[in-house]
Parts: C-alpha cells; structure tokens; sequence
C-alpha cells in the first residue's frame, strides 16, 4: 500500500484548500445573480470519490457540513451509473436540509478512467417558482416553496440534457439568472476537475489518496485531543424564537450539551415542532450548523475535513423542527439555527471560560424587493443585514458583521442595489446604544434606510425580538431588531415580518438589527473605553451614565468623582 511522507502530506492538504478557492472565485465570477456574485451566498467543496470533504472556500459556512451528505445522495442513487462529464443536481430540502433555493450541482472528478473525487457547488437561486417571488414569508408546506429535486442528472457525459433544461425554465420567473448561476456552479466544478487533474499528474492517485488518509486521519486526532482537554459536565440553555411566520407564538429552542472523555453529545430534546410555519430544518443542515457552532469554539484555525467532528455525536427527537419531514415547510430553516448556534456556544463558555462568548444578533434579517411586471422587467433583490456579536472574553462583539451561520455571505452594496434596482439605500450606519453593556460590550448593530423609486414589491424577516443577544458573566443582553415602513400618504407600521406586497414609489422602510450581549459586570469597563465609545457616537451619554456608572460632562471629558459616586 502506497505512503505519504509528512510534507507531501502538507503540499495536497494546501493545494485542496487552493482548489476550493479557484473554484469558489470561478462561481462568483460567471453568476448572474447580485446574490452570489456580491453576496456571495453560496458553498463549494471538493471531495473524494467517497464523499468526504478535502477542500472548501470561503462562502456560507452553514453549507459546507452538509454537501458531503449530497455527495453520498447521488452516489447513493446512481450507483456505478455515474460517468465522466456528468452534472447532478438537488435542492430536496429533507435530504440537503435547506430550502429550495440552495441548489447543489454535483460533479465526479476522473483521472485516466478511474473516479477519483467530486467536486460540488451550492448557490441561491432567487426564484424557484414558489408562491410569491423570492421567497415566501407564510408557507405552511413544502408544496407551496417551490420546484423540489431529489438527485437529477442535468448533464450526461458533458452533454446537457434538454428536457431537464427546459423544466428548469418552466419553473421560475428569472429564466436568464437560473440559467445563467447553473452554469455558473458547473464552471466551478470543472475548475476543481482541472485543477485537481494537474496534482495527480504529478504525483499519482495511490500518493494521492494516502495523503487524504492521513489528512483525515490527524483531523481525527486532534479532535479527540481538543475534546479531551475540556472538563466533563452537562450543560442546558434554551431560547425561543419569536414566531414560526404563520402563528404568533413563540418557537422553543432547547439544547444540552455534555462533555464526556473525547466525546461531545448534543441533545436537542425540548425543542419544539415540527411547527405549521416555515422554520422548520432538514437534519443533515442542523448537524452542519452544529459543526459550525463547534468549529467556532474548537480548533478554529484548521480546516475541517472528512476526519471532522466524528468526536460529536447529535441526538435528534423525531418529532423536531431540526428533523424535519415531508411536508414541513422548510423555506426559513436557518432562523431556528441562528438561535441553536448561540445556545451551544453559551454552553460551551461554560466549559471553556477563557473563550467565553456572549450571544449575537443571530438571524439573516432579510430584507427582499421585486418587481412582477414583465413589462417594467421582473428582477429579485435579496440580501441578509449585519448585526452585532456578543462580547468575548477578551475583547469587545464585533459591530456590523454578518451572523454566524451565514460566514462569508453579505449585504448587497448601495452601488449594485442603485444602479440594477429602482430602489435607493439612504443610511446606512452603525445602531447606536444597541450593544448590549458589559465588561466586554457587544457589537453594535446597523440601520439600513431603503427608499422605493418606482411601484416595487418587498418582503421581510426579521427575528430575534423575544429572546434577543443575551450576555454572559454579568453581562447585558444586546436591543432586539426594528422595523418601521412609512408609505408616500404618511401612514407608518412595524412589524418584523412582512409577505410579498406592494410598496408604492417613495415607501420608506428603515431596518435596525440587534446588538451582541455583553461579557463580564458593565461596572467593570474602563472610564477610557466608555468615554471613546461615546466620543464615536456608539453609546450615548445618557447609557454610559446608566449602564456603565460613567458621567461625562456636556465637554466630553469625564467627570471621575461623580462616575465614582455613580
């Protein structure tokens, strides 16, 4: 049996790695969508010919954990009926465990006739012929989402398959842009067929497979010893949601983590569901999101690969809204996930106090507009808003940065919204005093202020107002989020969810994410760091005195003997 010496061990675990990101620049360079090509709301991975991941890019983190899943899906149901030049895809939410807007293009990688790999990429279609544009805010089933694929050969032997082209553009409003990020995912898949052919060539399929062994093999180790070096107990938390979109009653979400030698189980008996609405997720997604939530506490500097996470052992109810089943409706499946990743995280700075993290912000928050009119142009807007994260141990939540299932994804900038849509961003600005208090204060979330051009349509999903970013060690919990519409005849709502309607020419809706929690007592932050704060205009005088004890004068300088009575 063929052996690989450490530092040919090294060389194929970095050129996967660089792989990736070819194929990852290559997508976002050849997709039509502004949701991919700047959001970047998409994944891609390189695999062996077993299904276990070698290589991955930057992008959304929540996709990674749960391509491998894909990988064996059609392997699984192909067979030996798998040959060079193909291209599947799939969208299944119970099997992928997103919604039906993640499609994922599957491709096998040979080298002199011998399947050696797959290479895959999953990207957000905007539209997938659901009841409303985009995406649907009050679904109550999987029937009402959109087109739904199991494994679907679209490409035989390099030849695309006709039919299976026009049953594509039969189902979606946006024929071009579908067809277009298609081909854009299938590039990057050549990309990685390329690129990978160009090692093997060098230096064999038999080195180059002990390699990946003993890749894989280390990844196993050292989780183990990462584990390992955790004190054992059990911990709880829980949390809920603030709706499923269809009723108005709060979601539970409940989590026990315990530690126990090498090994980490997580249980999610507690949790509600499956709910009527549209937060429901398949189990292979909950499992990536909980390699997410891990991964940010465990050994974050190395890459995760196919000998991961098998220290990790998911205990899933049947009847849950992260196991969901057919005809759950599953188009709002990372909400619930937000929540789940800030609960493992609480429980785990518990067990690791000098990596302590308080909760952050938590959801998405996607704001959506569209217009219907063929003759006007029908287009899709779709992006996530950035809030704040929770204090760490060590150091202040991040302001304005994505949430953390969604890693690498990001808010559509003014300029490509402006000049693509009849849609203007007037503000767009950090959320004063909406980070929540502490040693270590959150993040600071954003205000974002849309004005509509023309007759436009806009949906929203805002989350997180009943059980906000809660602190930890004495810290305060972060604001939740707020929306307020103000439509052209003066009338004025709020409300964090709202379906596909019309907004008339000069509506107004201005979105304010949450803040992050705090870590450690508010009493404890320096004057210094309170007095910047106010100063940069992230806390208002009238807070630092509040919550930080901190007085300071109409001049800007701190009045010490007053803080000190305070």
């Amino acid at each position: 049996m063929s052996s690989a010496d450490p530092i040919t061990t090294e060389v194929v675990r970095n050129f996967v790695i660089s792989c990736a990101q070819d194929m990852n620049a290559s997508l976002w360079r050849s997709a039509h969508s502004a949701i991919i090509y700047e959001g970047k709301d998409s994944a891609v991975a390189l695999m062996d010919e077993h299904g276990n991941m070698l290589g991955q890019s930057t992008g959304v983190p929540l996709f990674i954990g749960a391509i491998d899943v894909c990988v064996r899906q059609v392997k699984d149901y192909y067979g030996d009926d798998i040959h060079e030049g193909d291209i599947f895809i799939m969208n299944d939410s119970y099997m992928q465990g997103t919604h039906l807007h993640d499609v994922t293009a599957i491709g096998p990688i040979f080298h002199e006739g011998e399947l050696v790999g797959f290479g895959a990429a999953r990207a957000h279609w905007n539209d997938i012929g659901a009841m409303d544009p985009g995406s649907t805010m009050s679904s109550t089933n999987i029937y009402q989402e959109g087109l739904r694929l199991g494994p679907t050969r679209i490409v035989s032997q390099g030849k695309r398959i006709r039919e299976w082209y026009d049953h594509l553009k039969l189902n979606t409003r946006l024929e071009g842009a579908t067809i277009g990020d298609l081909g854009a995912q299938i590039a990057a898949i050549r990309t990685g067929e390329r690129r990978l052919g160009q090692l093997l060539s060098k230096i064999g399929t038999d080195t180059y497979r002990a390699a990946c062994q003993n890749i894989f093999e280390q990844a196993r180790l050292l989780d183990r010893e990462a584990i390992a070096a955790i004190k054992d107990g059990t911990w709880s938390r829980e949390g809920f949601l603030d709706n499923d979109g269809v009723d108005d009653e709060p979601v539970k979400v409940a989590l026990t983590l315990t530690v126990k030698g090498e090994e980490l189980i997580v249980d999610l008996t507690g949790t509600s569901g499956p709910v009527a609405g549209s937060v429901n997720c398949g189990a292979s997604q909950t499992e990536s999101l909980l390699r997410l939530a891990y991964k940010t506490m465990i050994s974050p500097e190395r890459a995760i690969t196919g000998g991961s996470f098998e220290t990790m052992n998911v205990i899933l109810p049947d009847e849950c809204m992260f196991n969901a089943r057919e005809p759950a409706a599953c188009e709002w499946y990372f909400t619930g996930l937000g929540l789940l990743a800030d609960l493992f995280i609480s429980c785990l700075s518990e067990a690791m106090p000098e990596r302590s993290t308080a909760a952050h912000y938590g959801d998405s928050m996607v704001v959506g507009f569209f217009s219907v009119d063929p003759k006007r142009g029908q287009w899709i807007s779709i992006e996530p808003t950035a809030g704040g994260w929770g204090g760490r141990a060590d150091s202040d939540g991040e302001s304005a940065l994505i949430n953390l299932v969604n890693g690498g994804f990001r808010n559509i900038p003014a300029e490509v919204m402006e000049t693509k849509f009849p849609v203007r961003l007037e503000e767009f600005s950090l959320r004063a005093d909406s980070a929540g208090p502490g040693r270590n204060r959150g993040g600071l979330g954003v205000k974002r202020r849309y004005r509509m051009l023309d007759d436009n349509h806009g949906a929203l999903w805002f989350e997180r107002s009943k059980t906000p970013a809660w602190g930890l060690n004495g810290g305060k919990e972060g604001k939740g989020p707020e929306i307020t519409i103000t439509f052209p005849d003066g009338e004025v709502e709020h409300g964090l969810k709202m379906r596909a309607r019309a907004l008339p020419t000069n509506t107004v809706i201005e979105c304010q994410t949450g803040g992050g929690g705090g870590n450690g007592d508010p009493a404890q932050r320096h004057f210094e760091a309170v007095v910047r704060d106010v100063r940069q205009g992230l806390v208002s005088r009238e807070a630092a005195h509040r919550e930080y004890g901190v007085v300071i004068r109409d001049d800007g300088t701190v009045d010490e003997a007053a803080s000190v009575a305070r």
